[in-house]
C-alpha cells in the first residue's frame, strides 16, 4: 500500500511536518511512503528576496511530485502553508492541473488528508485545511483528519498548532519558530492514522 505525502514548504516548517508524517505512516506494517514536493512557481530572484533560498536548498533531495504519483497512491497527505486563510499558490496551481485525474475518477475512494502552518496562532490554519477539503471532495476522496485520540491537541500548557482537521504548526511572524515536539507528534499521529484507515479501506 502506498501513501504519498505531497507538500509545499517555502521556509521549511511544512517540510519538517512532512517528515514527521512520513515517520508516522512508515510505522504501519506493509506501507510504502513517498515524500514529494510540488513544483515551485516563483523565480529564484523572488525566493531570494523572500529569504527562502536556504530553506529551498535543504529540500532538494525530495523529488518533485508529478500527476502520476497521485494516481498511483492509495492515500495522499497534502501539506501547505496558509496564504490569507487558504492554501498557497504553488499548491493551488498543482491541484488545478489534476483535471485529467478527475475525469478518470483516479482519486475516487482514496484517503485524502491535509496539514498546514501559519505565522500566527489564529492565522488561518483551520480555514486552510477546511477549504482544501473542497478540492479533495470534488475528487471523491475520503477525508481523514486528526482525531481527538491525539491527546496533544487538548494541551493548555503551551501554544500549539493541531486541530481535529489536521496537524499544524505556528511559524511566528518572522518564521523563526520551529515545529514543537507536540506539533511533530500530531503529524506523526496523523500519518499513522491515515495509513491505518487506508489499509482498512483496502481490506
Amino acid at each position: 500500500m502506498k501513501v504519498l505525502i505531497a507538500y509545499y514548504s517555502m521556509y521549511g516548517h511544512i517540510h519538517q511536518l512532512a517528515q514527521a508524517m512520513e515517520e508516522g505512516a512508515q510505522s504501519v506494517a506493509g506501507v510504502e511512503v513517498q515524500l514529494r514536493r510540488v513544483p515551485e512557481t516563483l523565480p529564484d530572484a523572488a525566493l531570494e528576496k523572500l529569504g527562502a533560498v536556504e530553506a529551498q536548498k535543504r529540500q532538494t533531495q525530495v523529488p518533485i511530485c508529478a500527476m502520476n504519483h497521485l494516481g498511483e497512491a492509495d492515500a495522499i497527505i497534502f501539506g501547505t502553508p496558509t496564504r490569507f486563510g487558504n492554501m498557497c499558490g504553488q499548491m493551488r496551481q498543482f491541484l488545478d492541473a489534476t483535471g485529467q485525474l478527475w475525469m478518470k475518477g483516479a482519486l475516487v475512494g482514496k484517503v485524502g488528508s491535509v496539514f498546514t502552518s501559519s505565522n500566527t496562532q489564529h492565522g488561518g490554519q483551520e480555514s486552510t485545511i477546511l477549504s482544501f477539503h473542497t478540492t479533495l471532495l470534488h475528487h471523491g476522496m475520503v477525508i481523514v483528519g486528526l482525531p481527538y485520540t491525539f491527546q496533544g491537541q487538548m494541551t493548555m500548557d503551551e501554544i500549539s498548532g493541531c486541530s481535529p482537521y489536521g496537524a499544524s504548526t505556528i511559524a511566528g511572524g518572522d518564521g523563526s519558530r520551529v515545529p514543537s515536539e507536540n506539533e511533530l507528534a500530531g503529524a506523526r499521529f496523523q500519518g499513522e492514522h491515515v495509513a491505518k484507515i487506508a489499509k482498512k479501506l483496502m481490506s
